[in-house]
């Protein structure tokens, strides 16, 4: 199938979901971190906030510090910032879709309100940089493990650039937001924060690297891509990576399958991200024979049909999970996969449970497909 006859067959598919979903985010008004604070927040009114999922106030005692519970979500941590970020980022990329499908302006400028808003405008912009997410009452008031909230950034420059030439692209505000991407970077690969979370062993490194790829592509750092398409070929897929191509990793996690999906989805994130004629990660592979195609074709079985998962269930949300992954379709379009382009047709393509849509960063690949 060619790219063109590919892409279609995706439009298709999407269609009426993007332009429901656009119709929807025509009517929003932007909400950044500024609108809801958290007094456990250690930062200023522009800092994302967000709180260590697993970790639950100590019975013993009230004034203790939070325990861990690995894998069991605390529902009172404040997640206010999280899901304004996930807002931010369905609208854009529905309207970035809908702009991709039809050529209306009217898509443009409104994500561009949002994208001002966020990024540009003094009384709501949100600060460049991460130093309060996933705190932890009592024990830390910022990790680097919070670095990956911000995966949700990813579909809003995908959905800039998927809009980059339009009539109604204002090249200053253009300029202010890459502006703020080039701080973000600056922020993410020198301070300890970014540093802890380039490092991580898990789908915490997979995701500092997806994030940075994709923020790099949007602002021509050729550097910064070139360390992220080396550091995926001899960090992430030698270390992560089995030679059945599973992730033992995250095998070992109380969430073995999410965990499974959702690195997987990164690692195809980046090749999608990173692969040029002079650096295909599709189709490169290690010695002992690691490759992304390999990572698909491990788990497709039980994207197809879970009941064969032969490891133990997740904790939580088993029933949630699949959804229509971007592992599927980009895997399916690299490697011209009619299966997995069919087993990702009949997914869920507009999920509701908030675990699985914070997980799920590519939520409009059409805006991917350029």
């Amino acid at each position: 199938m060619s790219r063109t006859a590919f892409e279609a067959e995706v439009a298709a598919t999407l269609r009426k979901q993007v332009m429901e979903e656009a119709a929807w985010a025509m009517q929003q008004e932007p909400l950044t971190v500024t609108a809801q604070g958290s007094p456990r927040s250690a930062g200023g009114k522009h800092d994302f906030f967000s709180e260590g999922d697993y970790w639950w106030p100590n019975p013993a005692s009230v004034d203790s510090p939070y325990v861990q519970r690995d894998g069991m979500t605390n529902p009172d941590n404040f997640v206010a910032h999280r899901l304004a970020m996930i807002r931010f980022s369905r609208i854009v990329g529905a309207l970035a879709s809908a702009y991709k499908l039809t050529g209306d302006e009217k898509y443009v400028q409104q994500a561009l309100k949002h994208c001002k808003a966020w990024f540009v405008d003094e009384a709501t912009l949100m600060n460049p940089s991460l130093l309060y997410a996933q705190a932890i009452k009592g024990r830390f008031t910022g990790r680097g493990i919070g670095i990956i909230d911000t995966i949700q950034l990813m579909e809003v420059v995908e959905g800039l650039r998927t809009m980059l030439h339009a009539k109604s692209m204002n090249a200053n505000d253009l300029a202010a937001i890459k502006n703020w991407f080039d701080q973000y970077l600056n922020w993410l690969t020198t301070h300890k924060y970014g540093k802890d979370e380039m490092n991580a062993e898990n789908n915490h490194g997979t995701c500092w690297v997806m994030q940075v790829a994709c923020f790099a592509r949007f602002t021509d750092n050729q550097k910064l891509m070139a360390f992220c398409s080396d550091r995926y070929k001899n960090v992430l897929l030698p270390n992560q990576m089995a030679t059945d191509g599973s992730f033992p990793r995250e095998l070992k996690r109380t969430k073995p399958f999410g965990y499974s999906i959702f690195n997987l989805d990164a690692m195809t994130t980046i090749c999608q991200i990173l692969s040029a004629k002079e650096a295909d990660l599709w189709n490169y592979q290690t010695a002992d024979g690691k490759s992304i195609k390999k990572g698909i074709e491990f788990l497709y079985p039980y994207l197809a049909n879970k009941n064969k998962w032969p490891f133990a269930k997740d904790v939580m949300y088993w029933d949630a999970w699949p959804v229509a992954q971007p592992s599927l379709v980009f895997g399916a379009s690299a490697y011209g996969n009619k299966d997995w382009l069919n087993t990702w047709k009949k997914l869920d393509h507009n999920p509701t449970i908030e675990e699985v849509i914070r997980n799920l960063p590519v939520r409009h690949p059409l805006i991917w497909l350029q």
